[in-house]
């Protein structure tokens, strides 16, 4: 059994438990989404996650995957990494994070097209359904460039 304090590279240590209940609800807000092909609570690849895959009608044919990983804590921090796949093996993709860290604030935006560390110092809601739409937000106007 995995250790539900456990970390990896995007968490940051001192997070705390995955809230199961949070990614349900996110699971099903997403879910009644046409934007999503599919939508997977804890898959087996990301077992603390919520992780979701955008349906390419919405983008050029050059774009081969593009998903939303979502992990939400009990402390309320969370991490939200979108990537997009091209066709050309390269990759565009950008974090949301809340946790405690030493190289920037509580909340900080990894920006594209690496979501490199340091990322950006944000002031995020607290309320996961707001950090939600925040994030569909940039995403749409991500997916409206595109087509600009």
């Amino acid at each position: 059994m995995s250790n539900p304090n456990a970390t990896d590279d995007d968490s940051g240590p001192g997070v705390g438990p995955i809230d199961y209940d949070v990614l349900d609800r996110l699971r099903s807000r997403l879910d009644g989404s046409d934007r999503f092909s599919s939508v997977e609570f804890r898959p087996d690849q990301a077992p603390d996650a919520v992780v979701v895959t955008y349906d390419l009608g919405y983008f050029p044919a050059v774009v081969e995957q593009a998903s939303l990983r979502i992990r939400w804590f009990e402390t309320d921090d969370f991490n939200v990494h979108y990537a997009e796949q091209y066709a050309d093996g390269e990759s565009w993709e950008c974090r949301w994070d809340r946790h405690p860290n030493e190289h920037n604030t509580r909340d900080h935006f990894h920006p594209p097209p690496d979501a490199a560390t340091p990322g950006e110092d944000e002031d995020f809601p607290h309320d996961w359904l707001a950090v939600l739409s925040l994030v569909i937000t940039a995403l749409d106007d991500r997916i409206a460039s595109f087509w600009e």
